[in-house]
C-alpha cells in the first residue's frame, strides 16, 4: 500500500467514526471497483433504483452496471429531455419514492458533514427526503478540514469544472475562477449541509481512496 493510500485509509476510519456518531453509515473502499461492488451489493433486483447526476458514479461504472442488469431504475436525464416536459411530474416522483437513491458529494468533512451546492435542486431534494436509502459515493479527493474549507473547494474547483461540462457560459467556465454569479446558467442555486442523519442508517456514505469527479 503507497503512503497516500494508507493516508487515505487511516483518514477514511476517522471520517466513518464521525458520520456513525451522526446516524450516517460509512463504508472504506480502497478502489473504485471495490466502490462499485459496495454499492451494488445493497441492491436486489426488487428495489426501485434511482440517481443524481454525477460524474464519480460514472467514472466507478455504477450507471453501466445499473442498465446493463434487470434493476427497476429511473433515469435522472428524463428529468432534463425537453421532449418528455409533460412527465417531469410523474418521473420526479418515481425519484423520490426510490428505494435507493445514489448520488456523491461535492464535499464531506472530517467531522462527517456533507456538503453540495446544487443548480436545479432535484439532487439534494431527493437525498434530503424521500427516498428511504441515500447511497453517497465520495473520492477522498474531496475530503476538507471543516465547512468552510469545504464551500471554499467546491466554488473553486467542482462548480468551474461542472459548468465546463454542462457549456455554461458563466464568469467561472471562462476565468475558472466563481464570479458569484445569479445568471440563468448559473449552478448555484442551493447550497445544503447535512451535518447528521435525521433517519439513522438511512445515508451511507462509501469513501474511495481514489480520485473522483470533480
Amino acid at each position: 500500500m503507497s503512503n497516500k493510500k494508507d493516508y487515505y485509509s487511516k483518514l477514511a476510519n476517522t471520517i466513518i467514526k464521525n458520520l456513525s456518531n451522526k446516524g450516517m453509515e460509512g463504508f472504506w473502499a480502497n478502489t473504485k471497483e471495490e466502490a462499485l461492488e459496495k454499492a451494488m451489493s445493497f441492491l436486489s433486483y426488487e428495489d426501485k433504483i434511482s440517481w443524481g447526476d454525477s460524474q464519480t458514479l460514472k467514472e466507478i461504472g455504477f450507471f453501466d452496471a445499473v442498465k446493463s442488469g434487470q434493476y427497476s431504475y429511473t433515469d435522472v436525464e428524463d428529468l432534463f429531455d425537453e421532449e418528455l416536459l409533460e412527465k417531469r411530474d410523474e418521473t420526479y416522483s418515481k425519484i423520490v419514492t426510490s428505494d435507493y437513491y445514489f448520488l456523491s458529494a461535492n464535499a464531506i468533512t472530517i467531522n462527517g458533514e456533507l456538503v453540495n451546492i446544487d443548480g436545479s435542486g432535484n439532487r439534494l431534494a431527493a437525498m434530503m427526503y424521500g427516498p428511504k436509502h441515500v447511497v453517497v459515493v465520495v473520492g477522498m479527493n474531496k475530503v476538507c478540514s471543516d465547512v468552510e474549507s469545504a464551500y471554499k473547494r467546491i466554488k473553486l474547483i467542482a462548480c468551474p469544472q461542472n459548468t465546463i461540462r454542462f457549456n455554461y457560459k458563466t464568469p467561472c467556465s471562462i476565468t475558472g475562477k466563481c464570479g458569484d454569479c445569479v445568471g440563468i446558467n448559473s449552478i448555484c442555486t442551493y447550497t445544503v449541509i447535512t451535518r447528521i442523519g435525521r433517519f439513522p442508517g438511512r445515508i451511507k456514505v462509501i469513501l474511495v481512496g481514489e480520485e473522483l469527479g470533480y
